[in-house]
């Protein structure tokens, strides 16, 4: 049937070439998910790095004192018996013994020098040293993408997730948040560079803006502990009298406790045990809310830190951006997932 040459309509046919708008947007700000879901956790395995592994049999003590010495946060746990990994041994495990044992400086924490880690990490140790931490060890396979990876990391709170060979069986590397937002910066950068990181980090409401956690740095380091465990935040800054930042002490600065053995005197203030920490420390890298997604990334990037403190002009906190704000921001809440850090 031809066409009737009197038909007429009010809609002009759209040009070859031209994009919806809309489609537009939404295919901007699908660009970091993209890059995700191409790459492989494989790809992001660097050519040469440091992997540990403890047995279930290992001291305590000893196990957290290996972390220091190879400069680690975490190690996965084998247990000969069962032939398989069963869990990972990290700094937060650390700061949860700390927090149980610790009554004084007179009195010896015999639950660090004693236990093995099958032992504290048993069952009658469940409700007292894993109940904010999964009863089951995530993992990843080589062959699964970064997006498969990063929604693991943001969807069971952990910060280290094992790469397993699924034939051999064996842990080929630990990811991390900060090793794929590395590998996103030095690989994604031919990417289109979407609208959206031009926008001010508040405005696009990445981030944490409300019931932060502080600490004064007149309270003690157990008071820290104690935040660190019940708020289940992986770092605090410091603060003064008027709220005004003076330091950042993070998770990793706790296993400084073990390498200067001073762990039994968790009764120093906040102040001292800044002053305590090795020089290889996060300093306090700080960010504006009217500085934009791409600065927050540069900067984060460069600086090899997981956090930012969101401060006004007089340096008084007012947010924290991390690692996870900025990959779910960026990968998972244009896959339409949402909420995974609430």
């Amino acid at each position: 049937m031809e066409p009737d040459p009197q038909a007429s309509s009010t809609e002009e046919p759209r040009k070859s070439g031209t994009v919806d708008p809309d489609e537009e947007e939404e295919e901007d700000a699908a660009v970091y998910m993209n890059f995700m879901k191409r790459h492989r956790c494989y790809d992001a395995i660097p050519v040469s790095c440091k992997l540990v592994i403890f047995d279930t049999t290992l001291q305590v003590k000893t196990a957290f004192f290996a972390l220091v010495t190879n400069g680690l946060r975490a190690a996965p746990l084998w247990d000969s018996k069962l032939q398989r990994f069963v869990g990972m041994l990290t700094i937060t495990d650390f700061i949860n013994i700390l927090h149980c044992y610790y009554k004084s400086p007179l009195v010896q924490m015999y639950g660090l020098e004693s236990h093995k880690i099958e032992t504290w990490r048993g069952d009658s140790f469940q409700n007292v040293y894993l109940c904010y931490s999964s009863q089951f060890l995530v993992s990843v396979s080589p062959e699964a993408s970064l997006f498969d990876a990063i929604y693991s990391l943001l969807r069971y709170k952990i910060h280290r997730l094992p790469v397993i060979d699924p034939e051999s069986g064996n842990v080929l590397h630990i990811l991390t948040h900060k090793r794929i937002l590395k590998f996103l910066h030095i690989f994604g950068k031919k990417l289109p560079r979407p609208g959206f990181i031009r926008r001010p980090i508040q405005e696009l409401g990445i981030g944490t803006f409300s019931n932060i956690a502080t600490v004064q740095q007149t309270s003690t380091l157990y008071d820290a502990l104690s935040i660190f465990v019940e708020r289940r935040v992986s770092a605090l800054p410091v603060v003064d009298g008027h709220g005004k930042v003076v330091a950042l002490y993070s998770r990793f600065d706790v296993i400084n406790l073990a390498a200067q053995k001073t762990y039994n005197n968790l009764d120093m203030t906040m102040q001292e045990a800044v002053r305590r920490r090795t020089c290889h420390v996060e300093g306090v890298i700080k960010c504006y809310p009217h500085e934009t997604l791409e600065t927050i990334l540069d900067r984060i990037v460069k600086a090899e830190v997981h956090r930012l403190v969101l401060v006004d002009t007089a340096d008084v906190v007012k947010g924290i951006v991390s690692l996870s704000d900025l990959l779910q921001a960026m990968v998972l809440t244009p896959a339409g997932i949402d909420a995974l850090l609430s």
